[in-house]
């Protein structure tokens, strides 16, 4: 389905005008036409007349007006003859009937939510046949997908999309706007799949058949990238354009949360002991070296494994050291 954008229909204002000629002469001559009836005239004036009272009406259905960014698909006893894009005042066939499948869908997206709940909700205006060529937000709900180590994480994404052709959003799926967030649904799932919620040893996330560091916390962007890329694949038959996606939630899911953030803690305090101890033998080596160099005092290495032990002890405890003065020689 190819699309066809009508130009050469901005009448509207000159058929609204003659209309409304057509009305006030129809009227006038239904007048006159009726007081030569009574005086036994010939009637054909006022038969013309009320036939053009009864049909001029039907060219009001023809009138079309298009704001910007909006389109109108309009058939013809069910042919599609075009599309009309620009802006302006237009006079179509009375008879053409315009379509959009999506009109009353309501998701939770811009344009179509207007409580600020964050759920689906029921607009308030009259659906309109009229489609959106705006970029448009689609904020889909929250869903729990096992990463590509089996842990369930909860992952949610806003994707900013726009119809580029009329044609195919209208005549080549059945609900644009159904067809767009179930393929949201679809993408994610497979790339999440693909990466671990966090760096883990021995995972290829691209493919290559190389270990990587790629991870959802850790690679957002590339992964909002390969998603955007798959849902653009799976909707370019729709007519739509996937301007962006963008990760907006992302956590483990509820059942396993403790238990990632006790890993996580643990985790932590590994990396802070090791840094720890580096910096404590750094500091022992150092002092160690600076008696040799001064001969402050001369010790055997007994008493340097105790000296040692003593520093290790005091730099790497959780709480502060309780000196213990000896009074004694130091043999």
């Amino acid at each position: 389905m190819e699309e066809k954008i009508l130009k050469r229909k901005k009448n509207g204002m000159l058929i609204l005008l003659l209309s409304l000629l057509i009305y006030a002469a129809a009227i006038a001559g239904t007048v006159v036409g009726g007081l030569m009836v009574e005086d036994g005239g010939n009637p054909v004036l006022l038969i013309v007349s009320i036939i053009f009272l009864s049909t001029t009406w039907l060219l009001w259905p023809g009138l079309k007006v298009l704001r910007p960014q909006e389109a109108l698909v309009l058939t013809l006893f069910g042919k599609y003859i075009g599309t009309l894009k620009e802006p302006g005042f237009y006079f179509v066939n009375p008879f053409c009937t315009a379509v959009n499948p999506a009109a009353k869908t309501v998701l939770n997206q811009s344009g179509d939510v207007h409580d600020g709940s964050g759920k689906n909700a029921t607009t308030t205006e009259v659906p309109t046949k009229k489609i959106s060529l705006k970029i448009m937000t689609l904020n889909n709900n929250r869903q729990k997908i096992n990463d590509c180590l089996g842990n369930p994480v909860e992952i949610g994404i806003a994707v900013t999309w726009r119809i580029t052709d009329t044609a195919k959003a209208v005549f080549n799926v059945d609900n644009y706007k159904e067809f767009l967030s179930l393929q949201c649904d679809s993408a994610l799932r497979n790339i999440v799949r693909l990466y671990p919620y966090d760096v883990a040893p021995n995972v290829d996330t691209t493919g290559d058949g190389v270990a990587d560091e790629g991870s959802l916390r850790g690679s957002s962007e590339t992964v909002a990238a390969r998603i955007r890329d798959e849902i653009q694949a799976r909707v370019n038959e729709a007519g739509i354009e996937v301007v962006e996606a963008r990760i907006t939630y992302l956590a483990y899911a509820p059942e396993i949360a403790a238990v990632m953030l006790q890993r996580q803690q643990a985790s932590a305090i590994i990396d802070a002991r090791k840094m720890i101890v580096d910096g404590a033998v750094g500091m022992v080596e150092m002092a160690l070296e600076r008696l040799n160099e001064n001969q402050v005092v001369t010790l055997d290495e007994e008493r340097k494994a105790a000296m040692v032990s003593n520093l290790l002890v005091v730099l790497c405890g959780n709480h502060d050291a309780q000196p213990v003065v000896n009074s004694g020689s130091l043999y």
